[in-house]
């Protein structure tokens, strides 16, 4: 089996993450509103305008002191912390045991 270099993978790498984009989302990226903004830009200054203005639309919804970012952190944390105990872990599957157990046939 041959290997093939960096750069000869690159294109069979890239399609498979825009078609991994559109499972995800929903959508193609050609067809998403900031590749349309992107298109239109000749230089570097109008790309930077281009990645500014979304940073102020995400910034804007996030709000002036973080608060949306500050709380989604926070219960990532929590969820984390969870995912990892081994006791939480234990007790769902214990819980779902005893779950199927009421179902008939099982």
């Amino acid at each position: 089996m041959s290997h093939q270099s960096g750069a000869s993978q690159f294109p069979s790498l890239f399609e498979a993450a825009l078609e991994d984009y559109r499972k995800q989302t929903g959508t193609r990226l050609v067809d998403h509103p900031l590749n349309a903004k992107l298109i239109k830009c000749d230089s570097v200054e109008s790309i930077t305008a281009v990645l500014q203005e979304q940073a102020q639309v995400f910034l804007k919804f996030q709000g002036d002191d973080g608060k949306v970012m500050k709380s989604l952190k926070a219960a990532v944390h929590v969820l984390h912390s969870l995912s990892a105990s081994t006791l939480l872990r234990e007790a769902i599957n214990l819980v779902c045991l005893k779950a199927l157990k009421h179902f008939p046939g099982s």
